[in-house]
């Protein structure tokens, strides 16, 4: 079993920057591939982004290439969303997830487990 706690969010302008957290617990890292996804009020889950455990390969979703870097600490089995020049439609509940693949999924239901969520509302 895995546990993903996710930290945080919150009310940031546009323009601003916010970085995410998200604490694994509970089995090694070593195979697993860790992702960021959200979903606005209405809308569907998202892929966000991704990256490889193993040897850091990332993958991004077209809107946030450029403004968000996803990045991992291994010894502290925590993965990071930075968010740069936020804009209102990067409003969502920002999830963390992980999933035991050597590639990055984009669908979300290819992962396995899931952390609660983070609110992240960027305001005009």
């Amino acid at each position: 079993q895995v546990q993903l706690v996710e930290s945080g969010g919150g009310l940031v302008q546009a323009g601003g920057s916010l970085r995410l957290s998200c604490a694994a617990s509970g089995r090694t890292f070593n195979t697993y591939t860790m992702g960021w996804f959200r979903q606005a009020p209405g809308k569907e889950r998202e892929f966000v982004a991704g990256i490889n455990w193993s040897d850091g390969n990332t993958y991004y979703t077209n809107s946030v290439k450029g403004r968000f870097t996803i990045s991992r600490d291994n010894a502290k089995n925590t993965v990071y969303l930075q968010m740069n020049s936020l804009k209102p439609e990067d409003t969502a509940v920002y999830y963390c997830a992980a999933v035991t693949q050597r590639y990055i999924p984009t669908f979300s239901g290819a992962y396995n487990y899931w952390g609660q969520g983070t609110q992240v509302t960027v305001s005009s």
